[in-house]
């Protein structure tokens, strides 16, 4: 089996990847992550999925690395990571009572022979209509600053939720490990 590289800082992904019991290394690709002009929230995820693998691709040769990137569309707005308090408010305001879809871009590079296996996993949350003791409790509980949404889906961010739909609960975190399988199984990548 070719060396497995996450082309990702992100300790969510991480921890999922860790979950198939491989070993693997982690490295963070420098790409600039702007949204294009006209670009949809679906032609954006699979893009920078693909961009993040094939930055790391010259430097590892012969690895299977992993490019992963999510946003969380509400209506027709992306929205991305709070970073603050107050962005975060606004984000879990915005959301309660209506449904949140995560697109999830996920591309599987072989470094050595140049093939690309892209994909997008949605999945959708809906919220439980949320007042703003609720939010301000929640948010001065688990400081969701840095994930897409505003909430951790993993932690106290679930009693948000009124309910869930998906082809992958782990999609919702970050890396989609039933469409990951996949991609490595055709990568003759031998799970368990």
């Amino acid at each position: 089996m070719l060396p497995l590289l996450l082309a990702s800082s992100s300790t969510y992904r991480r921890e999922l990847l860790s979950r198939l019991r491989l070993p693997f290394t982690c490295r963070s690709p420098d790409i600039d992550e702007s949204h294009r002009p006209g670009e949809s929230a679906l032609e954006l995820v699979k893009r920078l999925a693909e961009e993040k693998a094939r930055a790391l691709a010259d430097s590892r040769p012969d690895h299977l690395i992993i490019g992963s990137d999510q946003v969380a569309v509400l209506g027709e707005r992306i929205i991305g990571k709070p970073h603050t308090f107050e962005k975060a408010r606004e984000q879990l305001l915005a959301a309660s009572g209506a449904s949140v879809t995560f697109l999830t871009g996920l591309a599987l590079l072989n470094s050595r022979t140049g093939h690309c296996q892209i994909d997008c996993v949605p999945f959708t949350v809906h919220m439980r209509t949320l007042d703003e003791a609720r939010i301000e409790r929640y948010l001065r509980a688990e400081q969701p600053y840095d994930c897409a949404g505003s909430f951790k889906a993993e932690g106290l961010g679930v009693s948000l939720f009124r309910r869930t739909e998906g082809p992958d609960a782990t999609s919702l975190v970050g890396l989609p490990l039933i469409r990951l399988t996949d991609m490595l199984l055709a990568e003759g990548v031998q799970i368990p």
